[in-house]
């Protein structure tokens, strides 16, 4: 039974450090991304690229530069934090534990 609260807690701490991790690299990627608009362009990245005053070049620009480098960060500080979490545990994070990336172990496509 003890084995039960021990891995709600491993995942609860997990998801804190996983969310905590994400949230700084997202903001920092936003910081280093808005100094660079700024730089590139001369003017401040649009605050609401859906606003039709916008540009269209330059919001479709700032969505696709912002999301994908937002998301890389993301995905980077995750796989940090899981790799500090595995090397602190000896385990991979609960939710990390079954990926079913193996071809061997995927289901067939379906048409």
């Amino acid at each position: 039974m003890a084995g039960n609260g021990s891995k709600g807690n491993s995942s609860k701490i997990w998801s804190a450090f996983s969310l905590g991790s994400a949230l700084l690299a997202a903001a920092a990627a936003k910081k280093v991304l808005t100094t660079s608009w700024r730089a590139a362009t001369g003017k401040n990245p649009p605050a609401n690229p859906a606003d039709p005053d916008v540009d269209l070049w330059e919001a479709v620009l700032w969505a696709a530069v912002s999301g994908t480098i937002v998301g890389l960060a993301r995905m980077l500080a995750t796989r940090r934090a899981a790799s500090y979490y595995t090397r602190s545990t000896g385990k991979l994070p609960p939710e990390l534990a079954a990926d079913d990336q193996d071809a061997d172990s995927a289901e067939p496509a379906q048409a």
